[in-house]
């Protein structure tokens, strides 16, 4: 497969264009990137060393992870295509070893000469057209021995009744379209990918939401949202 040359849906960028009080409302419509953040940050603080780490976030949004990894590592440079998610994230940051970019990811790994210690790409793959691609992208811009941790949404009917029939149209815990299932992909899929770029995967694991605690925490099983760690073997 070809890549083409800009990996984005402009639709999709639009569903995201909102300014600081949107994401940094954890009680807004965002609420449930700052419910899974805590979630996500143990996950690649337990698989990695942090400390003295050079990260990039890809697909920061408005900084959420960004600023919590940069409280960990050396430095973190979150990057996103939506120029108004990186005005926002630029207007909440206080961190000064936090540094924002408006690129797409691939221009990046073409002109940036940075190679990172750790990577990180949260819900994004399945909001671009091509997916494969950007995983391709954010191989290139990892050290060989780097981490890699990607999560996304399986596609299968458990993720199809608990995220847009559950979470979005019945109990408004999402925007309603924020998610189309054809975009959802499934861990042997994204496995794939990673194989062929080199990379080795080191482990996959299931985020579930508990109705009861409504906290979010680690499963063994990643029937609808899951994580995925990787290291890069070589250049």
């Amino acid at each position: 497969m070809i890549p083409s040359q800009n990996n984005y849906d402009q639709s999709e960028l639009n569903k995201f264009s909102h300014g600081a009080g949107a994401w940094w409302d954890n009680q807004g419509e965002f609420k449930t990137l700052h419910d899974i953040n805590p979630v996500r940050l143990d996950y690649i603080s337990s698989r990695c060393r942090l400390s003295g780490s050079h990260v990039i976030d890809v697909g920061c949004g408005g900084g959420i992870l960004s600023e919590s990894l940069a409280a960990n590592a050396e430095t973190v440079t979150g990057i996103d295509l939506n120029e108004a998610a990186i005005q926002a994230a630029r207007d909440h940051n206080r961190c000064d070893n936090l540094t924002y970019v408006n690129v797409a990811t691939s221009e990046y790994a073409k002109t940036s000469r940075e190679r990172f210690d750790i990577l990180t790409c949260m819900e994004l793959l399945e909001h671009v057209p091509e997916p494969w691609s950007l995983v391709a992208d954010c191989n290139e811009l990892v050290k060989p021995g780097g981490h890699l941790f990607f999560s996304t949404i399986n596609r299968n009917l458990s993720a199809y009744l608990q995220l847009i029939i559950a979470a979005e149209n019945l109990l408004h815990m999402l925007p309603r379209g924020t998610h189309d299932y054809g975009r959802f992909i499934k861990p042997s899929e994204l496995v794939r990918w990673c194989r062929q770029c080199g990379l080795a995967i080191q482990d996959i694991s299931g985020m579930t939401y508990s109705p009861v605690t409504r906290h979010y925490h680690l499963s063994g099983s990643p029937r609808v949202n899951y994580l995925v760690h990787a290291i890069k073997l070589q250049d």
